[in-house]
């Protein structure tokens, strides 16, 4: 017999957590809500610059509660954001971590969670992600 509801729940919760904890002792915080930030900022603005497609191919390979995480505000009919310049795509991870008391370095921020996706996504996804991103972005993974 499967689980139930409320066991593949925690079974979400769990493997979340266990992706911010990591975040987390990647980016040296102590704050939840600030590795939170830091994923969601990261994410956000990796999904809008791929395609559709590709965006939505990441996102199956996240956990349940960060998948949701990510797809918080998508809009998959727009045009993905052409940044092509590392400055933009760091302005945009250092907007949505504005406010935030102990914010870091945006491509600090950046580089941990994209440390994150190297270990707990698949490599042929990560390897299509990082064909689509223009090379100033691309160097920003490990």
């Amino acid at each position: 017999m499967g689980q139930s509801a409320y066991e593949l729940f925690d079974e979400a919760i769990q493997k979340s957590q266990v992706w911010l904890n990591e975040l987390g002792d990647e980016l040296d915080w102590d704050s939840g809500a600030g590795v939170l930030l830091a994923l969601r900022a990261t994410i956000h603005a990796l999904r809008d610059r791929l395609p559709a497609g590709e965006a939505a191919q990441l996102g199956a390979q996240l956990p349940l509660l960060i998948r949701g995480l990510y797809y918080e505000g998508w809009r998959p009919a727009a045009e993905p954001w052409k940044e092509r310049h590392r400055e933009g795509f760091l302005a945009r991870v250092g907007h949505e971590l504005r406010g935030y008391a102990q914010q870091k370095d945006p491509e600090a921020v950046a580089r941990a969670v994209f440390r994150l996706l190297s270990r707990r996504v698949s490599q042929g996804e990560i390897d299509d992600v990082e064909r689509l991103l223009p090379s100033e972005i691309r160097e920003l993974w490990p």
